[in-house]
């Protein structure tokens, strides 16, 4: 599926920059990236984004169900193209996210669901220790 097809399938207008945006993301590989991580590849790639653009579009992407937001703190918050159900590994000293298949992990003792309310997803995250893995 194309880029433009991707975007108009999950209902976003194919502007010139979620294009360009979408082209740097959505390459059939599985990647956990910041803001500024993508700022950065499209200034390398030539595009020329402002960082608000890129929040901007980011958030917009998932909105429309295309990317995942992981916030693990006030100030570290990725944004995941494996739209799965899964958890992660996150290595503190260096900021790596790794994918954990969702069925590998088993939840028992989830809270009383307020009447009304409904579980639609748990996702655990394992913060590690020692700089195991590069960025």
């Amino acid at each position: 599926m194309t880029i433009v097809n991707r975007l108009q399938s999950a209902g976003l207008r194919a502007t010139p920059k979620r294009i360009a945006i979408g082209g740097l993301l959505f390459d059939g590989m599985d990647r956990h990236v910041t803001a500024d991580d993508v700022a950065a590849l499209a200034r390398k790639g030539g595009v020329r984004v402002s960082l608000a653009t890129v929040y901007n579009t980011l958030n917009q992407f998932v909105a429309a169900g295309l990317m995942k937001r992981i916030t693990l703190d006030t100030d570290r918050t990725y944004f995941d193209t494996n739209v799965s159900d899964h958890h992660h590994l996150f290595f503190e000293e260096n900021g790596v996210l790794h994918d954990i298949p969702g069925d590998s992990i088993r939840v028992e003792g989830l809270p009383p669901i307020p009447s009304g309310s409904k579980v639609r997803s748990v996702e655990v995250i394992v913060r590690m220790s020692g700089e195991k893995t590069k960025r």
